[in-house]
């Protein structure tokens, strides 16, 4: 028993002791010492590192003090050179991520369409862009920053959805520090868009901004994969996971969508609950079934837009008159617009908003239709605005109506 106990002690000591070393090293990154420099020490006395130790010397740095935003950027890009190659891969019995439809196996595919988007469009545009700053090659960055901007429902399900769950184990450092890191990207981002909307020749700005976001949402999704989610894999509930399934269609989803329903071999009851549920109404009762089916059999398409002027919904008709996908739900519905017409899109919600008005028509013709499409205030009981419903109509088919039918045909 004895031994038993000398061995522990032992074990325990040596870990403090490990764990010391990795902070001594983190301090040096932190006094200006060079990455390369602590990355050669780094290797010949730890090697490899958890995720768990990771986690730890995280929790300890963050809480000695907030650093400066550019002290965060260096810190976090030096970590991240730091780690590669030296992280332990996770033993685990199971991998629940590994079934389409669980919030990390999304989180991933996500991933892999940002790395298209750099690679095949932001890369080779912001190369086009360095030789010539041409009206077409601003425009066509322009549009990359656009689809960039959907990282932010990537952001959001992690930062609301899987940081506060670390934190009820006490895991703070992701939260405290990649959210900051997220916040840097977002800007950028949202900073390289109005320098291209708004172009005046400082090609170099453009240059240096955009680099930063190709390196930072590269680095952010080795963080990701390679650090984050295992650590709440090993520390999340399966129960934990449902509830982050089920609430990310709120937020929803960067350039892609889940692959499948998550349907785990213990799924909480109020899953099912919902999912069979029924929906009262001051007119009538449906299910969720007649109710998604009666939207998608009326003869138009309907979107419905938020107050905050976020796209929550639209119906699934046999034959829309606008290409839609589920990658539009939750994202601005500026930015589901070409940036030369968003204009239009701002004006006519302001209107809406300051009550001026309650109805806006367009007609247009589309391919071989004739589209009317309507927008209209939607208000609460109180004359609150709550949204915009967007409503267009192949109309042809009316305009060739002619003389009367009384009769089944």
């Amino acid at each position: 028993m004895s031994e038993m106990i000398n061995n522990r002690e032992q074990f325990s000591l040596k870990n403090t002791e490990r764990l010391e070393m990795i902070k001594q090293i983190f301090t040096d990154l932190h006094n200006g010492r060079s990455v390369e420099e602590v990355k050669a020490h780094f290797n010949a006395l730890i090697g490899k590192i958890t995720v768990d130790e990771i986690s730890q010397i995280q929790h300890d740095f963050t809480q000695e003090g907030t650093l400066p935003a550019e002290e965060v950027k260096r810190l976090y890009a030096a970590h991240t050179a730091l780690f590669k190659g030296s992280i332990e891969e996770e033993q685990r019995p199971q991998h629940p991520e590994e079934q389409p439809g669980h919030p990390v196996h999304t989180f991933k595919l996500e991933n892999r369409e940002l790395e298209k988007l750099i690679k095949t469009k932001v890369q080779i545009h912001l190369w086009q862009f360095e030789k010539e700053d041409s009206p077409e090659n601003v425009y066509k960055l322009l549009e990359d920053c656009n689809l960039l901007l959907d990282i932010d429902k990537h952001f959001n399900r992690k930062e609301h959805l899987i940081f506060p769950y670390l934190e009820k184990y006490g895991i703070y450092g992701p939260s405290t520090n990649m959210w900051r890191i997220d916040d840097f990207i977002r800007d950028a981002i949202k900073d390289a868009k109005q320098k291209l909307s708004h172009y005046e020749g400082d090609q170099q700005g453009i240059v240096q901004v955009v680099t930063y976001i190709i390196n930072e949402v590269n680095d952010m999704i080795y963080r990701e994969e390679n650090i984050l989610f295992p650590m709440a894999l090993n520390n999340l509930t399966e129960d934990e996971w449902v509830k982050i399934a089920h609430e990310s269609d709120e937020i929803g989803f960067c350039l892609t969508e889940p692959a499948d329903v998550w349907k785990p071999e213990r799924q909480a009851l109020m899953e099912n609950a919902i999912s069979e549920g029924y929906i009262k109404m001051e007119t009538g009762i449906l299910s969720l079934k007649q109710l998604e089916l009666l939207l998608n059999h009326l003869p138009v398409d309907i979107t419905f837009i938020d107050q905050d002027d976020v796209v929550r919904y639209f119906s699934h008709g046999k034959e829309r008159i606008f290409a839609r996908t589920k990658a539009v739900i939750g994202r601005t519905v500026q930015n589901c617009h070409p940036p030369r017409s968003v204009h239009v899109v701002e004006e006519l919600l302001a209107d809406f908003k300051a009550g001026k008005k309650d109805v806006e028509d367009f007609w247009i013709k589309f391919k071989d239709k004739y589209v009317y499409i309507r927008y209209f205030a939607v208000r609460d009981e109180n004359g609150e605005y709550i949204g915009t419903l967007e409503f267009t109509q192949n109309i042809d088919p009316i305009k060739a109506i002619d003389g009367e039918k009384r009769i089944l045909s």
